[in-house]
């Protein structure tokens, strides 16, 4: 693996200089270094294509096996994870494989120039002189971004000590610290039972874990239960170590405000009826310093649907991609693995990140390999799918948590607009749609741009979640990266 400095491979998005004269184009460029993006690269680069990896983080694995700063002195990292060897596996492969790893770039926009031209623009500040633009050119493009996790407001979640429950587990893994001595674990999604056992297991106490939803959903859908009796043992092993510290899921209930004057110092949580609505009289305050809240994960498809890519509904109301079964996208030369195409977890992302890299290698005249392991993984692939399929149904938020919200809570927190504005622009001035509410109240014009805050302005406007934007740029980035354009790329449309 080449982890080389970026004006050495690539030229900037900005006044041309030598080493842009005759910039390097490669076969494919993977966004995004987790499960996904590393199983795409590595079976690319094995199958002979010129491979460069860009990814935001300056260590490979992605959310998922984020690992300790190097300066942290971790002795067993691989303690903090499930399914370590997979990695390991990865990582071997992707350091023999020649693929060019471009860390520390946070890719902004995709361009497109036909079927197997392609531009990917990012920025970087890797070296300490600031950002600066740059652009890898590609005859092909994968994406791996990944998902972040959909919030649901309440009153008090502003509160210091408040965090998200991925970002718990991300504190955990990457800076070996707890986000506090007495961590309450809520929200919804088998993503609560991994944080709490790794919590309680590093030395948190962890009083409750609040799922609002419960677990008999999967029993609807029986056959991707059984189909993957991995996913059955995993659930096992995290409830066989909560059980050992005396933890025991509340399924059916929420937390529904957080107290403290300063930070967070405790927390009242509620039953919840089958639409999710506190049940009257249910309410009982648990003493804590902390809050790991999450309501599951929403695809990473910005830079998607900025192409106009398609996109569908999964069972819990986010949008997804809409993928063949090749992996591609609906603009041709585009493709897509893991979260993007709807939340599945790593095992998935690595399987749809080996038969899209197969894909590419057959659209670009290199043989993928022996039919049987496209078969093999495309029966996986059918398998895992079924089962985030019904994670994704048992999981689904209710409509209800809208009476979680009093007027004065901040529903945007960039922006500091509360849930009575966003209301009001309904009610009085007739806003029916996110981006209405967002014109009326900036909700949503903050540095996230929506992504916290989207799925709550949007069922407050009497959507679901948020509809897919075409925006020009996917991130935020510096005016100097777009000033300095040359006069041969342009703004990506």
């Amino acid at each position: 693996m080449r982890d080389v400095p970026s004006e050495a491979v690539v030229g900037p998005f900005g006044p041309a200089q030598a080493h842009d004269a005759a910039p390097q184009t490669y076969d494919l460029a993977v966004v995004g270094g987790g499960p996904a993006g590393l199983a795409g690269a590595v079976v690319a680069a094995e199958l002979g294509l010129r491979v460069a990896l860009v990814d935001l983080a300056e260590q490979i694995g992605g959310q998922f096996y984020r690992q300790p700063a190097a300066g942290l002195g971790a002795r067993r990292p691989e303690a903090l994870h499930h399914d370590w060897d997979v990695f390991a596996d990865l990582r071997e492969r992707l350091a023999a494989s020649g693929v060019t790893h471009l860390a520390g770039h946070h890719v902004w926009a995709v361009e497109r120039h036909g079927d197997t031209r392609w531009s990917v623009h990012a920025v970087t500040g890797a070296d300490g002189d600031g950002e600066r633009p740059v652009r890898v050119r590609a005859r092909a493009v994968l994406l791996a971004t990944g998902a972040y996790e959909r919030q649901l407001p309440f009153p008090g979640w502003t509160l210091p000590g408040v965090i998200g429950a991925g970002g718990a587990q991300a504190m955990l893994k990457a800076g070996l610290v707890l986000p506090g001595k007495r961590v309450v674990v809520a929200g919804s999604g088998p993503l609560l039972l991994a944080v709490a056992s790794s919590l309680a297991a590093a030395g948190a106490d962890v009083p409750a874990v609040i799922e609002a939803s419960g677990y008999l959903g999967y029993a609807r859908r029986p056959g991707a239960v059984a189909a993957n009796p991995h996913k059955l043992a995993e659930a096992a092993v995290h409830g066989a170590a909560l059980l050992r510290h005396r933890v025991v899921p509340r399924t059916r209930s929420a937390v529904i405000a957080v107290h403290g004057a300063e930070r967070v110092e405790a927390v009242t949580v509620a039953r919840l009826d089958p639409r999710w609505r506190p049940v009257p009289g249910t309410g009982r305050e648990i003493a804590c310093d902390a809050l790991a809240v999450g309501h599951g994960l929403v695809p990473a498809i910005d830079l998607a649907t900025t192409l106009g890519c398609a996109t569908r509904r999964t069972p819990d109301g986010a949008l997804a991609l809409a993928l063949d079964r090749r992996q591609e996208t609906s603009v041709r030369g585009l493709w897509a693995a893991g979260e993007p195409g709807g939340v599945g977890g790593a095992q998935l992302a690595c399987v749809e990140g080996e038969l899209a890299a197969m894909a590419v290698a057959a659209r670009l005249g290199r043989h993928p390999g022996p039919g049987t392991r496209v078969r093999r993984l495309r029966g996986r692939r059918a398998r895992l799918r079924a089962f985030a399929e019904a994670m994704a149904a048992a999981h689904a938020p209710g409509p209800g948590w809208l009476d979680w919200l009093r007027d004065d809570t901040e529903v945007c927190r960039c922006e500091e607009v509360t849930a009575g504005r966003i209301r009001e622009a309904v009610e009085e001035y007739g806003a029916r749609d996110a981006r209405t509410v967002k014109l009326l109240t900036r909700a949503g014009m903050g540095w996230c741009q929506g992504r916290t805050c989207g799925t709550a302005v949007s069922c407050l406007a009497g959507g679901a979640e948020p509809p897919a934007e075409r925006r020009p740029l996917g991130a935020p980035v510096p005016l100097a990266a777009l000033a300095g354009g040359d006069g041969r790329d342009g703004l990506p449309g």
